[in-house]
């Protein structure tokens, strides 16, 4: 019997160095293809034509990204182009799932301190970078970690980061009167923020509420990309990478709280810790501090303000 040749592993993303009159050549062969062509920053040329897209950026780095895209390079890019076979599946990256804007968010259950929404767009380039540093889920990471990949993530990564203060998500929170649609409009804006800086297909998120929450909240720009929710979405390098942005930002503002108003802040919403540092902001800076450091809408506010629930 004869054995089965193996299955040639399918390429999603693939990258290339281009010489300057091999860009000319390409935007006239695609232009011939009837390719449908797009401004994108840092970029001579996007261009997109059924289940295959390309990035021509002005370093000289072209990046092909799509279902099509082993076709495109093997019977395209290589014979009428580069004139040379270089393609070679060592050069896939498993598991990669293309350029992506990955969002995440920190203190949704911090009783004190801000909810913090973090986006991160991620490349080929980027994502090989996080994983050399072991980048991964901000709940598996110390604070002195999540600080220093922080670092990195800002250096290596477009990145946007919306902050949402105690004062103002109280303020929110009695428009709104629910913490979904806070998150669904601060990872809206997140991708907005991103979307201005660069040219991306998808956004991965973890999954906190229905999507669409999240599409009413979108404006022209992010109503054209393709929107995907995952349960543990951490699991995504890009979404991990904003959930350690987002903590980072949560930790550094939550320390600044703490030393504005003189008293240690639990992480978290332990009862009994938060009910004492509750009470002792009050008998320092009066009632309303309350609003300034906390998310008034949680039930411990009662018991701080000792209100019986019945």
């Amino acid at each position: 019997m004869a054995k089965k040749k193996p299955k040639k592993k399918q390429l999603y993303c693939y990258t290339v160095e281009m010489e300057p009159e091999q860009v000319k050549e390409l935007k006239k062969a695609l232009t011939k293809k009837k390719f449908s062509f797009k401004k994108v920053p840092h970029a001579h040329f996007g261009a997109k034509h059924e289940k295959v897209s390309v990035t021509m950026y002005r370093s000289g780095k072209l990046v092909i990204q799509g279902k099509d895209t082993t076709d495109f390079v093997q019977f395209f890019l290589e014979p009428e182009i580069l004139k040379e076979v270089r393609l070679g599946y060592e050069d896939i990256l498993d598991g990669y799932q293309g350029d992506r804007i990955g969002v995440d968010e920190s203190g949704k259950g911090d009783f004190f301190g801000p909810l913090v929404i973090a986006g991160v767009y991620v490349t080929v380039e980027s994502e090989k970078k996080l994983k050399e540093a072991n980048v991964r889920d901000s709940k598996r990471i110390s604070p002195n970690q999540i600080l220093e990949l922080r670092k990195l993530i800002r250096k290596e990564c477009r990145y946007s980061v919306v902050a949402i203060g105690p004062e103002r998500y109280n303020q929110l929170y009695s428009s709104m009167e629910n913490m979904n649609r806070i998150l669904a409009w601060g990872h809206a804006r997140v991708i907005e923020n991103i979307l201005s800086r660069v040219n991306c297909q998808k956004a991965v998120l973890d999954k906190f509420a229905g999507k669409d929450l999240v599409l009413n909240a979108l404006m022209k720009k992010g109503r054209s990309i393709e929107v995907e929710q995952k349960v543990r979405g951490e699991s995504d390098l890009a979404v991990a990478a904003a959930s350690v942005l987002a903590r980072g930002e949560f930790v550094l503002r939550h320390k600044k709280l703490c030393e504005e108003f003189d008293v240690d802040f639990p992480l978290g919403n332990n009862k009994k810790a938060v009910i004492e540092a509750g009470r002792a902001a009050i008998e320092k800076h009066g009632l309303d501090s309350l609003v300034q450091v906390a998310k008034v809408h949680f039930k411990t506010s009662r018991d701080i303000l000792g209100i019986d629930m019945d």
